[in-house]
């Protein structure tokens, strides 16, 4: 196996290098730790939000590189190829969150079968919801012949899943109608999939004029527009916006539009990462960044870690049922991959229809 990094400059992250070589690959383990040896791990468009927020939301502490660097977190599976645990044994797969790179070193704390959190010191102030690896044995919702689905879905199926149950939570603000941005992006037509359930409720995709066609024949939404044809919806109509694309031009003319139907401004990513614009002067409730971990840690306390579990399972189910028909797996490997689709998805030139699943 090639021992590599895939690290971006955290003052702008346009710039990236690939080094051979791993740190964690070489390193002789401490009492208590285990050696991953990262397998595969899917690359989206939700990747680059964790790097456009790397700062503002800590996503570059989870795995600290060299100064000025950054490990964009990723989703995807590993293997323990050497163990300082009894009760952690060389060969077992987990599923979790990954650097970019071939190897992490981790300190399990809370180890059962179904998996462990790690307890390094640096990730104890980090949500623990992204601190938790799944022992593939010991986890009943795994499949093999699923892999790729699961490494480019189910992270982002949470956040719909938590979005949507928020908006329910909150009586969708008195509003009938849902407009996403970024409709073409997993999170946002995860979360059309869940909203399609709920009656009386019209969800609205915006999407650039190239995805529109995509966009409409997936089912999910109950009007597909490109972005220049947000003044042609009904401006009185009571509003909840959820900002996918993080585009300033976009959420402005939105809040314009909708001004005091606008009942809610939420925003989740940024695939428009360099046009973020600026929240002043927006007519409208302010945007309010939506905070996974939040709403799952409120929901916990609700419903108890199984009760949310098991619902998520549940909706992740169904949705798995059709999730392969809206994506075209891509399996790469090496430098060259890993540079064109990291810089095809960050200015947003990659094909929503394609799934990427990189490995070193």
């Amino acid at each position: 196996m090639t021992t590599a990094e895939f690290t971006v400059d955290r003052t702008d992250i346009n710039k990236t290098s690939f080094q051979e070589g791993c740190a964690a690959a070489d390193r002789a383990l401490e009492p208590g730790e285990i050696r991953f040896a990262v397998e595969r791990f899917a690359f989206t468009a939700n990747n680059v939000t964790y790097a456009a927020f790397g700062d503002a939301m800590k996503y570059w502490n989870f795995f600290p590189a060299s100064e000025g660097q950054g490990f964009v977190p990723v989703w995807g599976f590993a293997t323990v190829v050497d163990s300082a645990l009894d009760d952690i044994a060389v060969g077992d797969k987990y599923y979790g969150y990954f650097p970019m790179a071939s190897h992490l070193i981790v300190s399990p704390a809370k180890n059962s079968p179904a998996g462990f959190f790690d307890s390094k010191e640096h990730r104890a102030e980090l949500s623990p919801v992204y601190n938790y690896y799944t022992r593939c044995a010991g986890d009943p919702g795994y499949k093999p012949d699923l892999e790729e689905i699961q490494m480019l879905f189910k992270p982002l199926f949470t956040t719909s899943f938590l979005i949507d149950d928020f908006l329910e939570d909150n009586d969708f603000y008195g509003a009938g109608q849902v407009i996403l941005s970024s409709a073409s992006s997993k999170t946002a037509y995860g979360l059309a999939f869940q909203l399609a359930k709920r009656k009386g409720l019209k969800v609205v995709g915006l999407t650039s004029p190239g995805n529109v066609d995509f966009v409409a024949s997936m089912g999910l939404y109950d009007q597909t527009l490109a972005y220049g044809d947000i003044e042609t919806l009904d401006g009185d109509t009571p509003t909840v916006y959820v900002d996918m694309a993080g585009n300033g031009d976009v959420r402005a003319r939105i809040h314009a539009h909708f001004d005091d139907a606008l009942k809610y401004s939420c925003s989740v990513g940024a695939t428009n990462w360099d046009q973020m614009g600026s929240n002043k002067e927006l007519k409208g409730p302010k945007p309010t960044l939506f905070f996974a971990p939040a709403q799952a840690q409120k929901r916990s306390a609700d419903w108890g870690q199984a009760g949310l579990q098991q619902r998520i399972a549940e909706a992740w189910v169904s949705f798995v049922a059709r999730a392969d028909d809206w994506v075209e797996v891509i399996e790469e490997s090496g430098e060259d991959a890993m540079n064109r689709v990291y810089a095809s998805v960050l200015d947003g030139s990659a094909s929503p229809k394609k799934g990427y699943i990189l490995s070193f």
